[in-house]
């Protein structure tokens, strides 16, 4: 009998088709840092309230700054709504939710929403319960530990917040139920439940198909191998079990 194969699971989603897109009309918005104007040095801003943003794991706070324009930040552990923060070019205190750059932070201080480069808004330490420490400075860089135990060098210019993201043991309870699991998945960009490539159909992915639930054949791809075959371990320097 002849198998007419089809486009497996992962070259579908590619495409970017609507049931593989987060639905961003129910997202709170862009979570950045204010950019400076001209001769701006500090930045002071009230959080008004702390809100759940779907898709994401960590809360949201909304914010309005000095000059009445509202916002959005990343806030940390152990803050209040109606608390005061600043956002500041120069040195200020070391207090937590207070944002600045990495060379005015002493080492050894826990900071989270480190920018890449100079005023991108945030890339770095944003899950919930995430932090790095600042661990080292050289003319002007700043190393920061990540909670990975891998390291980066950062401009000492680049902004950050002091503190740990809040939402921190939100995984440590279980879903218990594969209901909650499937609202927890929802608000995400993720296709669930995972269903393995050999229990499949021949058709269906390459490890499916034959009378056990085996590969059969090395699980190791190519990097360059064509959309529809480039599954399993791709471009793997090594497999099997570390020590």
């Amino acid at each position: 009998m002849l198998t007419i194969g089809k486009r497996i699971l992962v070259q579908r989603k590619g495409r970017g088709n609507l049931w593989a897109r987060s639905p961003s009309h129910r997202h709170v918005g862009q979570v950045k840092y204010r950019p400076f104007k001209n001769n701006e040095e500090q930045i002071k801003f009230k959080v008004i309230e702390l809100v759940h943003s779907p898709g994401r794991g960590a809360p949201v706070a909304r914010i309005r700054y000095n000059d009445d324009i509202k916002g959005l930040w990343l806030p940390p552990e152990g803050i209040f709504e109606g608390d005061i923060f600043i956002q500041s070019k120069k040195k200020a205190e070391i207090k937590v939710g207070y944002i600045l750059p990495l060379k005015e932070i002493p080492l050894g201080t826990l900071v989270y929403n480190i920018e890449g480069t100079p005023q991108d808004g945030g890339k770095f330490a944003r899950a919930s319960g995430v932090t790095a420490i600042v661990r080292n400075r050289s003319e002007n860089k700043v190393e920061l530990l990540f909670r990975s135990k891998k390291s980066k060098w950062f401009n000492e210019k680049c902004l950050c917040t002091i503190g740990v993201v809040a939402g921190g043991g939100r995984v440590d309870k279980p879903f218990v139920k594969a209901g909650n699991k499937f609202y927890y998945v929802r608000s995400k960009a993720k296709k669930w439940p995972v269903v393995r490539g050999v229990t499949m159909n021949a058709c269906s992915h390459p490890y499916g198909g034959g009378a056990k639930q085996s590969p059969h054949k090395p699980t190791t791809t190519s990097r360059n191998a064509p959309p529809g075959r480039k599954v399993g371990q791709i471009a793997a320097r090594r497999t099997g079990h570390q020590n």
